[in-house]
């Protein structure tokens, strides 16, 4: 038996008696995770990925893994207003992610997922100079969260897979062309029950 060998059966065990109890697993190792559990950001397939505690710390340093696993951050910040007009973007529900690249990402969520395009740069800047707490979020991991439908003013810093959370809310009770009566309700909770911290 090699040592190899010993350790994927180890982890195939820990993985298949987690799905037998329909728990969530840690996409690294299969470990199980808390409800509450880090995430971890691929640059290159755009995805979040649940893990465990262990493994999490092998993504602290940002330059762990060349950069392409990122630890998505846990700060929440609610912002004043921030006049968003200077970016161009004509919808209420959008999130903003500053890239490490230098470019600037705005999504919105549908009822076919994600709808994703570029913010000009500079706009980005000019906006960053109005609102400083911009300037120092963390590229990839980080977002400017906006909701202005329906007359609200949500504006947060959140880590990248609370927009996630909220693109997946939106797919799940949209209905119809309009979204339907389930939608909205659920999008103003989701924003109610975000929480500052650090």
């Amino acid at each position: 038996m090699t040592t190899e060998g010993a350790l994927a059966r180890l982890i195939r065990s820990s993985a298949d008696r987690a799905a037998a109890a329909g728990a969530e697993v840690c996409d690294l190792c299969a470990a199980p995770v808390a409800d509450e559990h880090a995430h971890l950001y691929d640059t290159g397939q755009a995805e979040v990925r649940c893990v465990c505690g262990p493994c999490s710390v092998l993504f602290a340093d940002a330059k762990a893994a060349e950069g392409h696993h990122r630890l998505v951050p846990r700060r929440r910040v609610r912002l004043p207003h921030v006049d968003t007009a200077v970016l161009g973007v004509p919808v209420g529900l959008v999130f903003f992610v500053p890239r490490t690249d230098g470019t600037v990402t705005a999504e919105g969520p549908s009822p076919a997922g994600a709808m994703r395009w570029e913010v000009d740069a500079s706009a980005w800047k000019e906006l960053t100079g109005t609102c400083p707490q911009l300037a120092g979020m963390e590229p990839d991991v980080e977002a400017l969260l906006v909701n202005t439908v329906h007359g609200l003013d949500h504006h947060w810093i959140v880590p990248i897979d609370d927009c996630y959370r909220m693109v997946a809310l939106v797919r799940r009770e949209w209905r119809g062309l309009s979204g339907g009566g389930r939608v909205w309700p659920a999008v103003e909770e989701f924003f109610e029950g975000l929480t500052e911290r650090s």
